[in-house]
Order: C-alpha cells, then sequence, then structure tokens
C-alpha cells in the first residue's frame, strides 16, 4: 500500500488528513453545545436508540463518544431532565434513565437535528449498506472454523436475549463483529464498526423496538446461515436487506416530523413541501429532499 493510501484510510479513521467526514461526524464545538447534544439525545430516543427505563451512556462515556466536554454533557442531560425527557438517578445504580420517547417538543427537535445534515446522514446510510454488503460476501469467503463459532454463539446469544433491550444490543453488536471480523481486514472492520456509530448518530446503538428486534431475529438467522454455508452472493444480499432497518426507522421519523407542529410551523400551515424550505434545509439545485 503506498503512503498516500495509507493517509487516506487514517483520515478516514481519525478525521484529519485528506477524506474530511460527512457533517454528520463533526464533533459538537459550538458554543451551543448542550443544547445541541440535547436535541441528539431527544432524536436518537425517538428513533429507540435509547428507550425508556434505560440507562442513557454515563457522561464521560457520552462525552468520548461525541468529542465533547463533560461540562457539555452534564448542561445537556440537565435540560432533558428539565424538559422531562429523563430521569436523574443518584446511588450505585444511579445515571440518566429515559423517561419518555415522545414529548411534545420532540418535533422541533429532532427536525434541528436531522434536517440540516439530511443529505450528508442519506450518503452515510448508503455507504454503510455497500459497505455491509461487502463485509458479508468476504466473510462467506473467508470465514474460518473459529470464524463460524464466534458467529453461532453471538447468533445464539441474540436468541436468548428476549426482549431485553440491553442483552439484545450487546448481542447484536457481537453477531456483526463477528461477521466483519471473518473478513480478515482491518480495514473493513474500522469501517463497520465507524459508519455504525456515524449512523447512530454518534452513539453505539441501533434502534430497537420489539418489533424491529423480531425482525432482526430473522434476518440475523439467514445471514448467519448464508456466512457459515459460504454463499457470498446471498450473504451480501442479505446483509443489504438487513442494515435497511435503520434507515426505514429514519425515514419514518422524518415522515412523522413532517406532520408534527412545532414552535415555528403550526398544524395549519404545514405541507409536505416544508422539508425542503428554505427555512428548515439549505436549497441546492436538484434537492427533493428526503426521499
Amino acid at each position: 500500500m503506498t503512503a498516500s493510501l495509507s493517509d487516506v484510510f487514517a483520515g478516514m479513521f481519525s478525521g484529519t488528513g485528506p477524506a474530511p467526514r460527512p457533517a454528520v461526524l463533526e464533533p459538537l464545538t459550538m458554543a451551543s453545545a448542550g443544547e445541541r447534544i440535547a436535541d441528539r439525545l431527544v432524536t436518537a430516543i425517538a428513533l429507540g436508540n435509547f428507550v425508556p427505563g434505560q440507562r442513557l451512556p454515563s457522561e464521560r462515556d457520552m462525552a468520548a463518544m461525541l468529542e465533547v466536554s463533560r461540562a457539555s454533557v452534564r448542561e445537556a442531560v440537565q435540560r432533558l431532565a428539565a424538559e422531562g425527557y429523563v430521569e436523574v438517578r443518584r446511588g450505585r445504580s444511579g445515571g440518566a434513565y429515559v423517561a419518555a420517547d415522545w414529548l411534545p417538543a420532540s418535533a422541533e427537535k429532532v427536525r434541528r437535528t436531522l434536517l440540516p445534515s439530511w443529505r450528508a446522514l442519506e450518503n452515510l446510510l448508503d455507504c454503510r449498506s455497500c459497505v455491509e454488503e461487502m463485509i458479508a460476501t468476504v466473510a462467506a469467503r473467508r470465514r474460518t472454523a473459529a470464524d463460524v463459532e464466534a458467529i453461532s454463539t453471538a447468533l445464539a446469544a441474540y436468541r436468548e436475549a428476549g426482549d431485553d433491550r440491553e442483552l439484545s444490543r450487546a448481542a447484536d453488536e457481537a453477531l456483526h463483529g463477528a461477521v466483519a471480523r471473518a473478513t480478515h481486514s482491518p480495514y473493513l472492520i474500522q469501517l463497520s464498526d465507524h459508519l455504525g456509530q456515524a449512523v447512530g448518530l454518534g452513539f453505539r446503538a441501533e434502534p430497537y423496538t420489539i418489533a424491529l428486534r423480531h425482525t432482526a431475529l430473522e434476518q440475523h438467522g439467514q445471514l448467519a446461515r448464508a456466512v457459515i454455508a459460504g454463499e457470498p452472493p446471498l450473504a451480501g444480499e442479505l446483509a443489504a436487506r438487513h442494515f435497511t432497518l435503520t434507515e426505514d426507522r429514519i425515514r419514518a421519523l422524518v415522515d412523522r416530523i413532517r406532520d408534527e407542529p412545532t414552535a415555528d410551523r403550526p398544524p395549519a400551515e404545514s405541507s409536505p413541501d416544508d422539508l425542503a424550505s428554505p427555512d428548515t434545509v439549505p436549497e441546492e439545485p436538484g434537492h427533493q429532499g428526503p426521499r
């Protein structure tokens, strides 16, 4: 590998160098970082990345994920506690727990988070689908006996997790990590990890509902069997289909905020065309808004 190509990969994974990160990957360094983090958390909760009753990542972990100060995270959590989105508990099992997944202010917060960087997010979703299709294809060609065991173990753990959100999340991450590692390509493994975090709005979390879990359970089994059986085209096709679950969830949320009233747009004035209006998304030639 040439030095210039190495620099490109280094830039992709570190945020420096000739490959700039899309807008949705940029650190939150604005003066209003606390409010922006709060908006992003509300969006993640609305997507199902975090669900009622679930403990949010620690202040330290969120600061590292979003590349912001702990003070900014603390401000965001305090805002959300005051608004009723989270409950802050003290003691050994203390932390910020999700209290509500949707409140009257949610639509406006989601609009502020998703719409200004919508095209960048669409590109990331497309890139992730392509990369995961390639990963599954390569994994089906290169899997070893050890890889087969790791994939089978992770699949069993996902099945046994039941409707437990945290166990499902951990098993889901383990399964896709095992498939990625079966490629025996460090760059593909890193790409999968970084794209997953980016699509999760910076948090290491995927949308979750009971219905989504049941769909994923069936798709996980199909994908694992294709990789284990050494069927590259089928594995790739199944992976591409599976990773549309997150995209569909995000698009459904965008459709929802299209009709939800916000402080600057009462119900009587709302219309589908507002999504692409100059007041919400900077217009560019040929832009048609979310598909």
